[in-house]
């Protein structure tokens, strides 16, 4: 234990590996240096949080914060904003910018571009496309690098691994966990003529049916197999594949996302239109029912926010021309404390959702939980806190959010990063500071 301590967490009511308790935790050199009753004598500064949950800082796995290329919508500044403002300590990022990360050039130009602009901690997905499916076991292994990214369906410039013979290739080379949108391109394109000359925005789950999702995550679990890959298949919409997926939890780790969760066809189209657009898309309630069994059940390893955020001029389009995704990483963790406070999931299970989890399945060095030694990333809430989402909370680019209007219970009052407390009561501390994670893999120098 140090003689002194840069940060003191008093009383609060801490999600430690013993179990949820009332404690003081110690923080020095951006660890964690101490948890139990300390001496507030011993440290530099003093946070009183009585009253407040103390979790381990809570990692989004998937976000599209649209730099470079598209910084219309999004940048990585105003992306890890918005992240901090929610509770967000640490964020993965994904490949389908413009032009797409699929270069080492890609990934270390978006590093550059993150460091003194980012204010969580880090890392980069490489895209797998037909063009570099010979340099991914490299690419993976890049400082900064949190793992492969494949879509199945459709996505910007080559992001496009649609054949059986191809995605096998992909899935071969390397070692590290591939995150994957699973849609059959196949049937997209077979069934876009339901859609293509315009229609309602409520046929956008008719055109990406169940079936488009169920085969193509049918497919990446016998290629996975076959090839020895373990996956990581996002944003899972549909009970069939969440009992599908409970049979491979051997190779297949599932996320879900809180849009998933909360928003259900068709009232979400009726009452948003071509906002509530996003792929896979938003489906009936029996589905919704579906994910919550499966979370309930423990087939859900992570929840991620899917952050694909557009501006209102391009949501406001006609259907099908709109494009799909809308923003999350703010909104994701007041979403899971109020379902939390609906008794739809407890505590624990929430910190293993929203940090642990993605810790496990990514090997994350030092962050996901909080523990002598780890990272002293914390989101502290105030779970009896009644608070609306309003527009002029959001730090997003494009300034809108489906969540608009609603009263939520549980709140993010501030978020600490490797020891530095960068957001309190909805104001942001100091600057950007956020730092590149780092992987077991790449720190050990051998595949996990």
């Amino acid at each position: 234990m140090p003689a002194r301590f840069d940060l003191l967490i008093k009383d609060g009511i801490v999600a430690t590996p013993s179990g949820i308790q009332v404690t003081d935790l110690g923080l020095a050199g951006g660890r964690i240096a101490a948890l139990g009753g300390l001496d507030p004598a011993a440290a530099d500064e003093v946070f009183d949080a009585k009253g407040l949950t103390v979790l381990p800082g809570v990692i989004d796995s998937q976000v599209h914060f649209r730099e470079p290329g598209l910084e219309h919508k999004e940048d990585l500044e105003s992306g890890t904003r918005a992240a901090v403002l929610g509770g967000v300590t640490t964020v993965f990022e994904m490949p389908n910018t413009k032009p797409s990360t699929t270069t080492a050039e890609a990934i270390a130009d978006k590093l550059a571009r993150a460091e003194g602009r980012a204010w969580t901690d880090h890392a980069f997905f490489v895209g797998a496309a037909e063009e570099n499916q010979d340099e991914l076991a490299e690419l993976e292994r890049l400082p900064g690098v949190c793992g492969v990214k494949i879509f199945m369906g459709s996505s910007t410039g080559s992001l496009l691994v649609e054949d059986d013979e191809t995605l096998l290739q992909v899935l071969r080379k390397g070692r590290r966990r591939v995150a994957v949108h699973a849609e059959d391109e196949a049937r997209l394109r077979e069934r876009l003529a339901l859609v293509r000359g315009g229609a309602e925005v409520d046929q956008h789950p008719v055109w990406r049916d169940e079936e488009t999702a169920i085969r193509a995550t049918t497919r990446l679990l016998r290629l996975a197999r076959q090839a020895g890959r373990r996956v990581h298949v996002l944003h899972i919409t549909t009970a069939q594949e969440m009992d599908l997926l409970a049979q491979h939890k051997d190779i297949a780790t599932v996320e879900v996302t809180p849009q998933h969760l909360t928003l259900a066809a068709p009232e979400c189209y009726q009452r948003l239109g071509s906002f509530a657009q996003m792929n896979p898309p938003i489906r009936g309630a029996e589905h919704q029912e579906g994910l919550w069994r499966a979370v309930a059940q423990g087939i859900v390893d992570v929840v991620g926010s899917d952050h694909a955020p557009h501006s209102r001029e391009e949501k406001a389009g006609d259907y099908p021309a709109t494009p799909a995704g809308m923003p999350g990483v703010q909104t994701l963790l007041p979403l899971l404390l109020d379902h939390m406070s609906q008794g739809r999931l407890t505590l624990e299970r929430l910190v293993d959702l929203t940090s642990a989890g993605a810790a496990r399945i990514y090997n994350i060095a030092g962050k996901g939980r909080i523990a002598v030694g780890y990272d002293a990333d914390l989101t502290l809430v105030d779970l009896k806190a009644r608070r609306e989402i309003t527009e002029d909370w959001l730090a997003s680019k494009c300034g809108w959010s489906p969540f608009a209007g609603l009263r939520v219970s549980g709140w993010p009052r501030a978020t600490v990063i490797r020891g530095q407390v960068v957001m309190r009561e909805d104001s942001l501390l100091g600057t950007p500071a956020g730092r590149p994670v780092r992987f077991l893999e790449t720190m050990l120098g051998e595949a996990g």
